[in-house]
């Protein structure tokens, strides 16, 4: 389950020594913006390190690798694959050619270290082109298992304002959930730049939520408890859930082929909804919002 992603910079090794402490079910060891050109290489080396000797068992490990238009993306993965990360994102994907290169380079550097077990992508897109070609992107690799909207680069190539209410990527928003569930993956959005703005943050992460996102970034700790929240399932829902499925089973057993409650019909998409919030409810736990 992947609700927060957290970034964190590749050449900060107290930031990296607490990594999997700060609540976020995914951590992103960035080596990309977060680093400056001359410390491509210590960053590289900084992130392989902790990989192999620090314990990140409390999250998800993703590495943004540099982009397929720089010198430093092979040597990026070349480092960081035989540590067998959970996901590399790759920056800037504008086409299902992108992910095929990296793709196909993680591969060779699987075979060469005898790694049987295959390294997952998450796309990050953050162009125009991009956001056209994102059902494509989604299915360009069956390492794909979700792609992620980057605002901040993509309002920069729409030569539009970025702002807090976002109007200026609903578009972008509504076209990365639809291609990501046509071609059954997960979505994940844009973080909310504004590190002191926690309402602001809850707003933008409940809409996220609302336009069918799996979950949200977020470039602060102090953002992951929020995103963590909206995007849990309430106890209410949790219970309607549970209703639902206790009705559709007694409608089995009774052999009847419509069923409602509260009033509405229970049909298989409300089916699938209750499935889902109760599967998220077993993986979570006791961690569930009141």
């Amino acid at each position: 389950m992947r609700r927060s992603m957290l970034f964190m910079p590749g050449n900060n090794a107290g930031m990296l020594l607490n990594a999997d402490a700060l609540g976020a079910d995914s951590i992103i060891l960035d080596l990309e913006d977060a680093v400056s050109p001359a410390e491509k290489d210590s960053a590289r080396i900084l992130v392989r390190n902790a990989l192999k000797y620090l314990n990140y068992s409390n999250c998800e490990i993703i590495i943004r690798i540099n982009s397929i238009d720089t010198d430093y993306w092979k040597s990026d993965l070349e480092e960081i694959i035989p540590l067998m990360p959970h996901m590399i994102m790759p920056p800037k994907i504008s086409c299902a050619k992108d992910v095929q290169i990296v793709a196909d380079y993680i591969k060779e550097v699987e075979e060469k270290h005898n790694i049987k077990k295959s390294t997952h992508i998450i796309p990050l897109i953050e162009t125009a082109l991009g956001v056209e070609n994102a059902f494509e992107i989604a299915k360009s690799s069956d390492r794909v298992k979700a792609i992620f909207l980057g605002a901040e680069d993509l309002t920069a190539d729409l030569r539009c304002k970025r702002t807090k209410k976002g109007d200026e990527i609903f578009y972008s928003r509504g076209r990365l959930v639809t291609a990501a569930r046509a071609a059954n993956i997960d979505a994940y959005d844009t973080p909310f730049t504004d590190v002191e703005d926690e309402e602001g943050l809850e707003q933008d992460a409940l809409f996220a939520k609302s336009l069918g996102f799996t979950g949200k970034a977020a470039i602060s700790p102090r953002h992951v408890m929020i995103i963590n929240e909206v995007f849990s399932p309430t106890i209410e829902e949790i219970e309607y859930a549970k209703e639902v499925m206790d009705i559709i089973r007694v409608a089995k057993e009774q052999g009847k082929g419509a069923i409602s409650l509260r009033g509405k019909m229970i049909d298989a998409p409300i089916v699938a909804r209750a499935m889902q919030t109760l599967k998220m409810a077993e993986q979570l736990g006791g961690a569930i919002n009141e």
